[in-house]
Order: structure tokens, then C-alpha cells, then sequence
């Protein structure tokens, strides 16, 4: 895996531990500034959903995370690229569902990855 997939995991890895914390911790009380749009008597209503989402953000989180502790570089490159694969779906579907916005800060990240983690390095050697 290239440095630069690497650090791209990372920051991907830093949004989805902020977006574990956000859905977990702070949806009532961060959610109507960050959420303008819906109208504020729906956060209370809708913590354990939100604290739902936060733990699903957070495995993905600890996935990606495991695939830069790896230290086989094929698995390392399965791992990656499934639990990227997972953060664009998420991406796509929020933004096909919720707003446009969601695939620039979620999905565009993991196929810029994705894109990263797949280009030779000039290390692969063949047998």
C-alpha cells in the first residue's frame, strides 16, 4: 500500500471517528446547528438512531484501521478496499437519499482511496 493511500485511509478513518462521535454523543445538541434544515423538535426523538449510525460509522472506522495495521500486502489491500467499498456505498446512499453533499465528503474520499490503493506501486514483483 502506497504512503499516499495510506494517509488517504487515515483522514477517512479521522471523518468517520467524527462522525461516530457526532452521532453518538452529540446529535442533540450539535445536530440542529449542523442540521438546519430539520426542524428541531425531530433530534430528541431520533438519538437512538443517530447513536445507531454512529457505531456503524465507528466499525467502519475500526476496519480501516485494521487494514493499515495488516502486514501482508494482499490482505491488507482486501481489507482496505472492502471497507473503502463500504464507506462509498454508505456515501452513495446517503447522497442518493439525504443530500448531494454527503458523496463530495464520504463517498469522494473513499474512491479517491480506492483509486490510491489500487495503483501499482512499482514494489509488486511477480512469480
Amino acid at each position: 500500500m502506497s504512503k499516499l493511500a495510506k494517509i488517504m485511509i487515515a483522514l477517512i478513518v479521522i471523518l468517520h471517528l467524527y462522525i461516530a462521535w457526532f452521532g453518538i454523543y452529540a446529535w442533540q445538541t450539535q445536530g440542529p446547528a449542523t442540521f438546519p434544515d430539520l426542524p428541531a423538535n425531530l433530534f430528541s426523538p431520533t438519538t437512538a438512531m443517530a447513536a445507531n449510525q454512529g457505531v456503524y460509522n465507528l466499525c467502519l472506522a475500526a476496519g480501516l484501521v485494521w487494514s493499515l495495521c495488516i502486514r501482508d500486502a494482499t490482505w491488507q489491500r482486501k481489507v482496505g478496499t472492502a471497507f473503502l467499498l463500504f464507506v462509498a456505498a454508505a456515501g452513495l446512499l446517503g447522497a442518493w437519499r439525504i443530500s448531494r453533499d454527503i458523496a463530495l465528503v464520504q463517498a469522494g474520499p473513499a474512491v479517491i482511496a480506492l483509486m490510491l490503493l489500487w495503483l501499482p506501486t512499482g514494489k509488486t514483483r511477480r512469480r
